[in-house]
């Protein structure tokens, strides 16, 4: 794949290099094989974030840098070349320690010092001379000097107040419930997944339409827990029975609605080595979100461990490779009706179809 290089690609600034290095990665690939350059639009979709936010990521012209989540998920979208990730991080880390540097000197340089003996900087203020003794002025300098020294006094307290405050809401906010040492959606470090705080798990129930991979999810989990319901994403009556029966056993609200209180319970962490109905569940919503097209076997494979960590990556979550429960409500929640549907559901409409016929 030729690689487009202008003549800024050369520029000092880690953040316009970036810029530069991302920029050609999407302009390139249409180049790759079999693939077509998606849309800015579209590309911003499946990255969770908004257009205009991923213009100024590739735009050297702007000095938005992309954060490492994105500048992974970009690298790995558009098939990139493999050595240029290595160079990104690289450029992300400089760029970010130069906005850090920038924010704590207030977006100015020092001023240039000239050499003891030499004429006055502009930049470095004079001394004035003092007054006279005696002189009408003394007065009013101490008076300034020592409302100077109240007015610093007063923000000086203020300023340890308020940091007193925040680290006592703090160690509030960061204590952990009694027996427990994660939220209950939290990766395997205790970080949050942040695109999840605003969504709750799906809702589902007896319907007569199909609900597509979440449906089926719900099928193939219930048959890891020992429900033989066959997985064809429709919430019939024998899904609702077995529904019912599961919350009766793990003394849930009995109302065969799938919900916040009965999915939590539902899923299963699984992981490489894996096999079963729980590894289906998981590999079928992985069939419909980025990268797509994971095969869906029942066995937790190398490759489903690489599309799992894709869509962990490009969702903010802890990219362990493991479907834990933040994973779980993550694929739950980002799914779309799919336009075509992997061969082992075809086999099981069609073992449907013959079994009313």
């Amino acid at each position: 794949m030729t690689r487009k290089r202008g003549g800024r690609a050369e520029d000092p600034d880690p953040r316009v290099r970036l810029a530069l290095l991302l920029r050609s990665w999407w302009e390139n690939a249409e180049g790759s094989p079999g693939g077509t350059r998606p849309t800015q639009q579209a590309l911003a979709a499946r990255l969770g974030i908004d257009q205009t936010t991923l213009s100024r990521y590739l735009n050297p012209r702007h000095t938005s840098t992309a954060p490492p989540r994105v500048v992974e998920a970009l690298h790995a979208h558009p098939h990139a070349p493999a050595e240029d990730l290595a160079r990104a991080r690289l450029l992300c880390r400089a760029a970010l320690e130069d906005a850090g540097r920038r924010r704590r000197s207030g977006g100015r340089t020092a001023p240039v010092r000239k050499p003891a003996g030499g004429p006055p900087s502009q930049d470095a203020p004079t001394a004035a001379p003092p007054p006279p003794a005696g002189s009408p002025a003394r007065p009013a300098l101490r008076f300034r000097l020592v409302l100077a020294a109240a007015l610093v006094a007063v923000v000086l307290a203020f300023a340890g107040g308020a940091v007193a405050g925040k680290r006592f809401a703090t160690g509030q906010a960061t204590a952990p419930a009694a027996g427990r040492t994660t939220a209950p959606d939290a990766g395997e470090h205790g970080a949050p997944a942040s695109p999840l705080l605003a969504y709750d798990w799906p809702l589902l129930k007896k319907r007569d339409e199909d609900q597509f991979a979440r449906g089926r999810a719900l099928q193939l989990l219930l048959r890891q827990h020992g429900y033989p319901l066959r997985a064809d994403g429709i919430f019939g009556n024998r899904t609702r029975d077995a529904v019912m029966a599961f919350q009766l056993r793990h003394h849930l609200p009995v109302d065969g609605k799938v919900g916040r209180d009965t999915w939590p319970r539902l899923v299963i962490e699984v992981g490489p080595g894996d096999k079963g109905p729980a590894v289906q569940a998981l590999q079928d919503p992985l069939y419909h979100t980025e990268p797509g097209r994971t095969e869906v076997t029942g066995e937790f494979t190398t490759a489903t461990m690489k599309d799992l960590r894709f869509f962990q990556c490009r969702h903010g979550l802890e990219t362990t490779g493991r479907a834990d429960r933040a994973t779980w409500k993550a694929l739950l929640v980002f799914q779309r009706p799919p336009v075509d549907t992997p061969s082992y559901q075809k086999s099981e409409r069609s073992a449907a179809a013959a079994s009313h016929s």
